[in-house]
């Protein structure tokens, strides 16, 4: 169909909900290049903001969509969805057993072997050396007991703790789009 040079790859697209506002911030609603034009040719979405680069097919040449926006609706959701992500967005990036931010993965703090459920509750971050040590053991047989109760989170929680952590890139474009209040600098 579409062919661009290589550059293309580094542009993509945020994607906002029918009123304008992102379908998330954390992470950032992004879809690659050839999503973003796939929609719209699907005539899925409207295009509000365009990057200066372009591709081509035999008959056609467009511009690469930088900011797009749904024509339906989407109801956000009431509860935050339980991801990986998500789960080291409540736990700050840090180990909740040393405070680590490196290596990271998650913790069941009462081990599946021994019962427990992969939930908001019995997840937390853990780096992989503090996993590796507390392996298939219950907290207090291994004395490692998470910094913090694992919770379920709200969205406004999850909103908030991301505030700390914006999208390592931004485009200029998008700045009218995203309110990370006086924090973005694109």
């Amino acid at each position: 169909m579409l062919t661009a040079a290589r550059a293309a790859s580094n542009c993509p697209a945020l994607v906002l909900n029918a009123d304008h506002r992102p379908l998330s911030y954390y992470p950032l609603s992004l879809w690659s290049w050839q999503d973003a034009i796939k929609a719209v040719f699907l005539e899925r979405v409207n295009i509000l903001e365009e990057y200066d680069r372009t591709v081509r097919s035999a008959r056609v040449e467009m511009r690469l969509p930088s900011v797009v926006s749904l024509k339906t609706y989407i109801r956000p959701a009431r509860q935050p969805a339980f991801t990986r992500f998500n789960v080291f967005l409540r736990d700050r990036f840090e180990c909740q057993y040393c405070g680590d931010p490196n290596d990271l993965t998650f913790d069941h703090v009462i081990p599946r072997s021994k019962g427990g459920r992969t939930t908001w509750e019995n997840v937390v971050t853990a780096c992989s050396p503090c996993n590796l040590e507390k392996g298939g053991r219950l907290p207090r047989e291994a004395r490692m007991v998470p910094r913090q109760r694992p919770m379920q989170p709200s969205v406004v929680d999850l909103r908030e703790r991301g505030r700390r952590f914006p999208p390592n890139y931004l485009h200029e474009s998008w700045a009218d789009y995203l309110y990370w209040d006086s924090e973005l600098e694109p």
